[in-house]
Formats: C-alpha cells, structure tokens, sequence
C-alpha cells in the first residue's frame, strides 16, 4: 500500500525527535528538542506543537500525527498517564485532545516500544509475519506483541511491558515492588555498572563512559575478556525473557533492537545457545531471532506509519 506524509515524534528521556516520514523512510528532521528543558507537561506540548507546524507549513500534504512516548499510554484514548525518565510529567494528560486542537490534524499516540514494533511489523525486519515480539534494549527494555496481525494491547491498553516481568522471584525490586523485573539487570546503566565492577575487581579502572554498549562492543571484538562475559551473561538474562514468552505466545519470531543487538553475533550466538538448552525443539528450530532493521530510526518511522494508517482509517 502506499503510505501519505506523516508528521512523527519519538520522545525520549533526553531529547525529542520530530519529524516528517512517508513510509519507511524519513522526508525530514526538525533539530531535536532537550526533554529535560521543560517544566511541565504544557511546555513540552507547546514547544513540540511549534516544531510541528513549522514542519506542517514545509509538508502541507501531512495527513495526521503520530507520537511514540515512554510510559503508561492509553492508545484509546490518546491520554498518557505517566511519562518514563520526566519527573515534571508525573500526571494524566489528555495529549492527543490538546495536540488535536493546536495542530489541527488527526493525532495518534501510542507507546514508544509500540511504535517501534509497529515499524518492523509492517516494513522491517517483520514484515509478511503474523505474529511477532520486538524487544528495544536501551535505557530500560520495551517490548511490543503482535497476534494474528493486531497489535497485543491488553486490558488497560497495557500489554507488552516486557522490561517488568521477572527473571528471579528474589530479586531485585522493579518501580512497582515487582521483584526481578528484567530491566533492573539489563538496561544501559545496569549493564554499565556491572562492567564497572567487574573491571574494579579485576584490578582496572574505568567510569560508566567507558562501558557503553558501543565501547563494550568494541572491547569484546577485541578479545577483552570482562567484555565478552557481559555479553554472554547479557545474553543468559535475555534468553530468560525470551524463553518465558516463548512458552506463553510462540510467536514466529523475535526482533531485538537497540545499542546492545548492534553488536550482533555478539548477542545473538550466546542468545541462540541458551535458547537451545531450554526451548522445546520444535520451538526452537521454527524459532527467528533476527536484529531490527530501522536501527535508532525505528521510534520515528513507526509513529509515522500509525499516523499514516490511522488516517487511512486502518489502523485498530
């Protein structure tokens, strides 16, 4: 199908992507806005809406909006409850009636890792599938679901939390008192700070700047040995997750993205090895684990491509 202009946001915790998409690519990008600059809901909206229109004024042929952002987000109901890593929005927020209003154009918002999965489903590295799962590994882990061709939202337009679900019923306390939510072993700084111990205990220096997935990446090809145990143990926690959902959706495939599945056969060999000694073979051998193909782009194009089909009237 052929997919209209779009005006896109990918929000995140330091800075506020905005831009125009058509389809799986990127027509423009409006310089991105510091998220932390603000101090409260209303200025953040009102300084995106003023990017948007100027955007609007550039690409009249814009159909609708669309934007991905972190937290509680009632797709619905275009409300946002709570927003992940800004303490000023720490309260519900009509979003899509005020950006509506201000814009003039159809608005859908939706979750961040949504939004991803959304553009990998339909254009990435998932298209043609039918049921997929999409992990983004960054700051924390975001997941998306899709079933028989619709986009898993769940009772309270909240499903696919994937970051809070357990891999240790003793450990350590999520922001909800869940014990062991994966996200407090695997995401960026956890994994930079463990580095940081490993490498402490092993008689070398190093700060949090030094341990990035990047530098990791990097140290591990180079045959580091603390680097590539953090890959395989990355890998164990991982395959924890992936195998628990395995069991629960079985879905065809897996597409993991974000700063630590850039490394590639780094993640994926160790990934595929302990998926093997714990999945059912037949799970297993129909089982695809494949990186995202839109990379850092993913966020943005996928809010593009729901604004896209919902103003196509497509979009569920």
């Amino acid at each position: 199908m052929g997919y209209s202009e779009a005006i896109a946001v990918d929000f995140g915790g330091t800075s506020i992507k905005i831009g125009v998409t058509r389809g799986g690519e990127i027509v423009q990008k409006a310089a991105p806005l510091p998220t932390q600059a603000y101090g409260s809901p209303e200025e953040i909206m009102a300084a995106m809406c003023r990017t948007m229109k100027e955007l609007r004024e550039q690409h009249p042929g814009a159909v609708a909006v669309g934007l991905g952002m972190p937290g509680w987000v009632d797709f619905h109901r275009g409300v946002l409850y709570q927003l992940t890593n800004v303490p000023v929005w720490d309260h519900e927020v009509p979003v899509r009636e005020v950006m509506q209003r201000e814009l003039g154009l159809p608005v859908v918002l939706d979750n961040d890792a949504n939004c991803m999965g959304y553009a990998e489903w339909k254009l990435g590295a998932g298209r043609g599938l039918e049921s997929l799962v999409c992990l983004t590994l960054g700051t924390g882990l975001g997941g998306a679901i899709v079933l028989h061709n619709r986009m898993l939202r769940g009772r309270n337009v909240s499903a696919a939390e994937l970051g809070q679900t357990s891999i240790h019923f003793d450990g350590r306390v999520g922001p909800f008192g869940n014990r062991g939510a994966i996200e407090e072993y695997i995401g960026n700084n956890e994994m930079a700070a463990d580095a940081v111990a490993r490498y402490a205990a092993a008689g070398r220096s190093c700060t949090a700047a030094d341990c990035t997935p990047l530098k990791l990446e990097l140290a591990a090809r180079a045959g580091d040995a603390i680097a590539l145990g953090m890959y395989h143990d990355f890998a164990e926690k991982l395959a924890c997750l992936i195998m628990n959902v395995m069991y629960a959706v079985v879905p065809e495939a897996f597409v993991i993205g974000g700063g630590v599945a850039k490394a590639n056969e780094l993640l994926f060999d160790p990934l595929r090895a302990r998926l093997k000694e714990q999945l059912f073979y037949v799970h297993y051998n129909n089982l695809r684990l494949m990186p995202a193909q839109f990379g850092s782009d993913s966020g943005l194009i996928g809010a593009g491509l729901m604004a896209s089909d919902y103003a196509a009237g497509v979009l569920e």
